[in-house]
């Protein structure tokens, strides 16, 4: 075996530039799958952690009657006493935070330029606030007994010519079915990097948004963050109540979910076709070698060389050809990855609705994708060498003594 490796690596090195490019079209295919995969890694993983931070968290607790779509804000559709509710699910062991939020439509209206946008009433002192504490850009955050201030994000703040210390009217729906109008204060503007989010988000106080809304201790949903996601399930269980409902984060986030299976399967295609083209590289090197060493074939086979000891040279040639490959792949992929990782690739102006993708995608590649792939682009080598390595092997040692040089 050793000796028909010696062999493969002397007959490659004959034609070194064709056997480089040959080994360069591998590297470049595996490279390109690597960062395919590992930016679909970073666009669905960052989606569904910014959808889990910022919007539905590991799961809810609603009442059984509540309507998201309309933003219900009748009394009987929101959970009472959402302090209380929110103190008892805190106590459970896997329980990170759980805090009470309520929701509301509305728009923002200054001079004569407006904006619509979710209106969200929060405990200011919520841990589940540090995406927006976090990501201030000027002024203050909301603090509980704050009666006049609302916290903008900066795409809205950029639409709407606003900055800290600006009076804006806020006119909301309330709970009778009528709108509220009132001027506050813009307190603060904030950034959590996801433009979907920043530009139709308001916060409020809690305690304000109710009197607003005329929900008095009433809140839309008790929002829930765990200390590990892995124990999402058992608390759902936990919690089960006849007058609530409990989603989970997979639950609230289903069209992130099926997104991302969705872009499997079109990355499992685009997988096929770059591996194809990686293929047919390797065939027609071999191919050439083939045809280029017909007499030293028929020479061998008349000294003795079996065919199958032929075919096992030829796919000795390809193993070769792969591993110089995957270890190009490996660096070339490597440094445009770790690239990636470090500045990311922006999509704010991309347009992009409907999830919550931040402003820029950074790539996350996984050991089992690397691995995956590995193997992927090895195999397919070497069973492009396959053809090639037959070929050689039926060759008559009559046949091919008398080629052409």
């Amino acid at each position: 075996m050793i000796q028909l490796f010696k062999m493969a690596f002397r007959d490659l090195g004959r034609n070194r530039r064709r056997s480089f490019f040959s080994s360069l079209a591998v590297a470049m295919g595996l490279a390109l799958l690597l960062l395919v995969a590992a930016f679909i890694q970073g666009e669905m993983g960052g989606a569904i952690n910014s959808a889990i931070r910022l919007q539905s968290g590991h799961l809810q607790v609603r009442m059984k009657s509540y309507d998201e779509s309309k933003t219900s804000l009748k009394w009987e559709d929101l959970v009472e006493n959402p302090d209380q509710v929110a103190q008892k699910i805190a106590a459970l062991a896997p329980v990170k935070v759980a805090t009470p939020r309520l929701f509301a439509s509305g728009f923002v209206s200054v001079l004569d330029e407006s904006a619509g946008g979710r209106i969200i009433g929060i405990d200011p002192l919520s841990e589940a606030n540090a995406p927006y504490r976090e990501g201030m850009v000027s002024g203050e955050f909301l603090t509980p007994d704050d009666r006049q201030g609302l916290l903008i994000g900066k795409p809205l703040a950029d639409k709407l010519g606003l900055k800290v210390g600006d009076q804006v009217s806020l006119s909301v729906n309330t709970s009778n079915g009528d709108v509220a109008e009132q001027p506050f204060t813009v307190r603060g503007i904030y950034t959590t990097k996801t433009s979907g989010f920043d530009s139709i988000t308001v916060f409020l106080p809690l305690a304000k948004a109710q009197t607003i809304v005329q929900a008095e201790n009433h809140a839309s949903t008790i929002f829930v963050l765990l200390k590990d996601i892995s124990q999402t399930d058992a608390v759902v269980t936990a919690l089960q109540n006849p007058n609530y409902q409990v989603l989970s984060w997979t639950k609230m986030n289903e069209l992130i979910i099926q997104t991302e299976d969705l872009a499997n399967g079109y990355i499992s295609i685009l997988y096929l076709i770059v591996l194809g083209i990686t293929a047919t590289v390797i065939i027609n090197t071999l191919i050439m070698s083939v045809f280029e060493r017909t007499r030293e074939i028929g020479i061998l086979s008349a000294l003795g060389m079996k065919g199958r000891r032929i075919m096992a040279l030829f796919l000795a040639e390809s193993s070769l050809l792969a591993v110089g490959g995957i270890l190009m792949g490996l660096i070339l992929g490597g440094l445009a990855i770790a690239y990636f990782t470090k500045v990311g690739f922006s999509i704010a102006n991309f347009g992009v609705t409907g999830i919550l993708i931040g402003d820029t995608i950074y790539t996350d590649l996984t050991l089992k994708d690397t691995v995956t792939l590995t193997i992927m682009a090895f195999i397919v080598t070497l069973l492009a060498g396959v053809y090639p390595a037959m070929l050689a092997s039926r060759l008559e040692p009559v046949a091919a003594l008398r080629a052409e040089k």
